[in-house]
């Protein structure tokens, strides 16, 4: 367990720092497992460029907003406070750079590719992806909101299965519901 964890009291994520031993373990274990001559595709949540800073509002803000939802629902008895105070995410946004450091100091992996992608978070950009396209994808239903919608979904299939193990299913709806609004807020 890191040193800052028994110090993250209202928070649920420690990303100020790398956790590049971690990575190069899970390298390390995935080699073990591997055929010799097989192929490894990884997905990972990360940074475009050494140039943003891991721990900067961009890193953080995802995590941020939960802290938040949950913050409030303690301050409302919802959730316990010591529940929040022991629930901690490890949570670390490599860039490109990084990631080939670790998987060339690792040595059991040939780096073929690495791309960056970006996630857009508004549901508006449907018309955007229509304008391209030889069909067309369904624009969503006016009620389901805005990026805030979009991230918390995907945030919820990420999430929830540690949300329900550390804070119990009776909160899941409300939770998610208010990370919703917080996200739309932001992004409004």
């Amino acid at each position: 367990v890191p040193e800052d964890v028994d110090n993250n009291k209202g928070n649920i994520y420690i990303n100020s720092t790398s956790p590049s031993n971690d990575f190069s373990h899970f390298l390390k274990c995935r080699a073990d497992e591997l055929v010799e001559g097989g192929r490894m595709v990884l997905t990972i949540l990360g940074r475009r460029s050494d140039d943003v800073d891991p721990s900067s509002k961009d890193g953080r803000c995802i995590w941020e907003l939960m802290t938040k939802a949950i913050n409030d629902m303690v301050l409302e008895g919802i959730i316990k406070e010591e529940q929040l105070d022991t629930f901690n995410i490890p949570q670390y946004h490599p860039s490109p750079s990084e990631v080939k450091l670790e998987v060339f100091k690792e040595i059991s992996f040939v780096m073929n590719r690495l791309e960056v992608s970006e996630v857009n978070w508004n549901r508006n950009a449907i018309d955007d992806w229509n304008s391209t396209l030889d069909f067309e994808f369904e624009k969503p239903d006016e009620s389901l909101g805005d990026g805030g919608y979009n991230i918390a979904r995907c945030m919820r299939a990420v999430t929830e299965p540690m949300m329900i193990s550390h804070f119990g299913e009776a909160i899941i709806e409300e939770l998610f519901s208010r990370y919703q609004g917080c996200q739309s807020r932001e992004f409004t």
